[in-house]
């Protein structure tokens, strides 16, 4: 009698990481229309440029481009088999730059190279780093960043490997942000955008609550999960946490903020980098999420029109009104669930 063969994929714990290893992910997706119909049921957005076709083209953007987050979801979502399958949980972001707007009909592929390890004190993960890349058909770098997750390990009694942190930049320089080809803000259309600020009515320290809340449920954030091919166990399987819980995909909870934030930012239209991404505290179903914003700096850039502005991108669990993202302690405020660092493409 032979003995069986699994076919099946177990998925990377902490031990089968080494440094300098490179995963070329499966599975290539094609974008389509679509997946901008879902996002678009799916989160409260109302950005003009991916919601109207007239609009994108009226700012030099032909083809019109889906939400940068769904090209992010996408080239995220190919790496979870390989890189997150196990893991405890996803911890942060860095240096994610969007380099070439994705409109429906571009395929993304992904691959990522192993930058860092650290096993925990416990002895039962650790966490890796890695930095990946998503490039189009035409082999075009659509998108690049480095994330940190915690993985399970398969057998505490493994060796824990050196430890090597990566020297990740806290922000994106300006001047290393790619404004899409053609982009101009100079005949920008206000009334069709929807709000009349522009580059100059925001201010350095300036903090916007964007009002209005969404509250999850398990069936719509595991559809959204799903719908990126994000396999990690612990969205889907109540076998997976010890409490039972389902644990919301971290970027759903970014694209629910990101939504939510056209509310006094409806001008801010397209992504140009994440600078630093740090999910706070899990997010389950029944939680209802609200999200402010912090100016944090502005810059030129050499498009018509075209400024860029950084903001912290906050959301909680439940209204907090009075906008604190860390106590006294300097520890996060309570309900505090996503803190994320990104710059945006506003008129001048």
């Amino acid at each position: 009698m032979s003995t069986a063969v699994s076919k099946t994929n177990p998925g990377n714990f902490f031990e089968d990481f080494t440094l300098g290893q490179v995963l070329t992910h499966a599975t290539p997706r094609t974008v389509t229309e679509g997946d901008r119909a879902l996002y678009g049921a799916i989160y409260p957005t109302r950005f003009a440029v991916p919601s109207s076709a007239a609009f994108a083209s009226s700012v030099g953007l032909n083809p019109q481009p889906v939400e940068d987050l769904i090209a992010f979801h996408v080239a995220f979502g190919k790496t979870v088999p390989d890189i997150s399958l196990n893991a405890v949980a996803n911890l942060g972001y860095a240096e994610c730059r969007f380099l070439k707007p994705v409109a429906p009909g571009d395929t993304l592929s992904t691959s990522s190279e192993v930058i860092g390890l650290k096993q925990n004190s416990n002895g039962a993960s650790g966490v890796v780093y890695v930095r990946s890349t998503a490039v189009n058909q035409h082999g075009e770098t659509v998108l690049q960043w480095a994330r940190w997750v915690m993985v399970h390990k398969r057998d505490r009694d493994a060796p824990a490997p050196e430890t090597v942190l990566p020297d990740l930049a806290a922000v994106v320089d300006p001047a290393d942000l790619v404004v899409p080809r053609g982009l101009s803000f100079s005949n920008y259309d206000l009334v069709a955008a929807g709000e009349p600020h522009r580059w100059g009515d925001y201010e350095v320290g300036e903090r916007i609550d964007h009002v209005d809340g969404v509250t999850i449920s398990d069936a719509e954030h595991m559809m959204a999960t799903r719908l990126w091919q994000n396999t990690a166990k612990v969205h889907f399987n109540t076998q997976a946490r010890p409490d039972g819980h389902r644990l919301v995909y971290g970027g759903h909870i970014i694209s629910l903020a990101r939504a939510l934030s056209f509310n006094g930012l409806a001008n801010a239209q397209l992504i140009g980098a994440i600078n630093a991404g740090s999910h706070v505290a899990p997010a389950f179903a029944g939680d209802t999420v609200y999200a402010w914003s912090e100016v944090l700096d502005k810059a030129e850039t050499p498009a018509p029109g075209v400024g860029a502005i950084r903001l912290r991108l906050v959301a909680t669990k439940d209204r907090d009104e009075t906008m604190t993202l860390r106590g006294e302690d300097g520890k996060y405020a309570p309900g505090v669930l996503l803190d994320l660092d990104l710059w945006a493409f506003i008129p001048v």
